[in-house]
């Protein structure tokens, strides 16, 4: 595997086994993500929560089980945000879609599989275009997988953002009438989502800053202010591992372009 872009800010988010285990309940409150008992994988964890992604993947890859998620979210999280070609980043959406499916596929229950599948087909459907995705059936995929996450883990926050994410994309891209009739998305659905993920994870800056992006784009300029304001907050939060810093680095990039 060659050298992953480095997280820009790895020393400010040191994390060991115990410090994550510790804060556990606050570093997934967006995932639900169970607290793991094998130490492999929890170490993982620790990584991927160091930012920290290259080496998370290859170590929860190598724990197995449990560890799959960890490594999933490490390498997709590394590619929305740091991976600088745009080749690579759709081929490590798509390894993590196909290693999310398999993990699904054996484990049914696993809601986090259902949702690393359904994130990483939603990043490159949005690489590809959505377009082009939504022509290769892409679509449907994604909201099955996301509405089993969520009816799997109901309080999963970043499940509800995705749905959300897909309600709006597809009416922006395709219209009201066509998105609801072909694909099942609906303007209402897709903000009561953002809603909930935001009362489930009211800290959440990635949730402010999906729910500005859909606003605009369902609402268009009227909904402007309210998008600013929610990127603002955004942009205020206090970024709990690496992941979150990149988030909140995200909101602030955007409002600096302003």
């Amino acid at each position: 595997m060659a050298a992953w872009t480095a997280f820009p800010h790895a020393s400010d988010s040191p994390f060991t086994a115990a410090s994550a285990k510790k804060q556990w309940a606050r570093l997934h409150a967006g995932d639900a993500e169970p607290c793991p008992s094998d130490k492999k994988v929890l170490d993982a964890w620790a990584l991927f929560h160091a930012g920290e992604f290259q080496r998370a993947t290859e170590a929860g890859l190598a724990a197995g089980g449990a560890g799959i998620t960890a490594a999933n979210k490490a390498q997709a999280i590394y590619a929305t945000y740091l991976e600088p070609k745009e080749k690579n980043r759709l081929d490590l959406f798509l390894q993590v879609a196909e290693r999310a499916e398999a993990q699904a596929q054996a484990e049914p229950g696993n809601a986090n599989a259902w949702y690393w599948h359904a994130y990483a087909l939603g990043r490159y459907s949005q690489g590809i275009s959505v377009a082009k995705a939504l022509a290769q059936g892409l679509g449907g995929k994604i909201k099955t997988a996301l509405e089993k996450a969520i009816a799997l883990a109901p309080a999963h926050a970043d499940a509800h953002i995705a749905l959300g994410a897909f309600h709006a994309e597809v009416i922006d891209k395709v219209g009201a009438l066509i998105g609801g009739m072909t694909y099942g998305a609906k303007k209402d659905t897709g903000l009561k989502l953002f809603q909930q993920a935001l009362k489930l994870n009211p800290g959440s800056a990635i949730a402010m800053i999906e729910y500005a992006n859909a606003l605009v784009m369902l609402e268009g300029d009227k909904k402007m202010k309210e998008a600013t304001k929610l990127y603002e907050q955004a942009a205020a939060c206090e970024p709990a591992d690496a992941m979150e810093h990149l988030d909140v680095e995200l909101a602030r990039a955007e409002l600096a372009d302003d």
